[in-house]
């Protein structure tokens, strides 16, 4: 609890008011990961894997930018840095302990953008909802990853919309506007995202699922594999929560 405090203590200052509300999950996040750092350990590793390759297929090289960056803990940020003259890394709020990882690091040609991707502001406004169109103005733009956000935005949106009858509509919308934005840019795309989960218990036994993606078709993956988000005694010694986790 001290080491989340400070995390939360330290990275307020550098988020701005809009987007200070959101530190609280995103250091709760950080506090899970180092909990289930070996469950998760193959799911980040993969995740990379298929950064990187999809990288590696870019025919040029200038600039790269990662959607939902997060904890930096499934986004191959040094092999990125290597590999593109500028990395931009753009989420919500980017806690001191990743920006103290990256000066560490000294990563001199990674930005960090703090930016609301779901386009629900626009919705709710009935503005066109175009979440990715900021994505235009970036000059030289070769690759764009989305890396497991899709599901969170639908996630982000319910909470905010807190049951209202048109909540399912409008969570279906956001995320197919974010599939059709990474579809239009120029650019090479890698969209990382995780589509469902099970509720299994310790016999193996399917209790509760639900698509994560509420419809919305992504096409033929590349590849897919599980991520047990929550191992057994996260939440409970009975039961653990497994993520379907595709690429495309």
């Amino acid at each position: 609890m001290i080491l989340e405090a400070l995390n939360f203590a330290a990275t307020w200052p550098l988020t701005s008011a809009t987007h200070r509300p959101f530190i609280r999950s995103s250091v709760n996040l950080w506090a899970r990961a180092n909990r289930c750092a070996s469950a998760w350990d193959d799911h980040e590793r993969r995740t990379k894997a298929a950064i990187v390759t999809a990288a590696e297929g870019c025919r040029q090289r200038r600039t790269v930018v990662v959607l939902g960056s997060g904890l930096l803990r499934d986004v191959p940020v040094i092999e990125l840095s290597r590999l593109f003259d500028t990395v931009v890394l753009v989420d919500l709020v980017h806690l001191a302990s990743v920006r103290g990882w990256l000066a560490v690091k000294r990563l001199k040609n990674v930005r960090l953008i703090e930016r609301d991707l779901s386009g629900l502001d626009a919705l709710l406004a009935g503005e066109p909802l175009e979440p990715l169109a900021f994505l235009r103005q970036v000059p030289y733009l070769d690759f764009v990853v989305s890396a497991n956000l899709l599901s969170q935005i639908g996630i982000g949106v319910a909470r905010r919309l807190g049951g209202q009858p048109a909540e399912d509509d409008r969570m279906r919308q956001v995320i197919a506007a974010h599939v059709e934005g990474l579809a239009q840019l120029p650019a090479k795309t890698c969209l990382v995202t995780d589509v469902s989960y099970a509720v299994i218990d310790r016999n193996g036994l399917k209790h509760e699922s639900q698509d994560l993606l509420h419809g919305v078709d992504l096409g033929t993956s590349s590849t897919d594999w599980d991520w047990p988000v929550i191992p057994f005694g996260e939440e409970s010694p009975d039961y653990r929560i497994v993520h379907r986790v595709t690429v495309r």
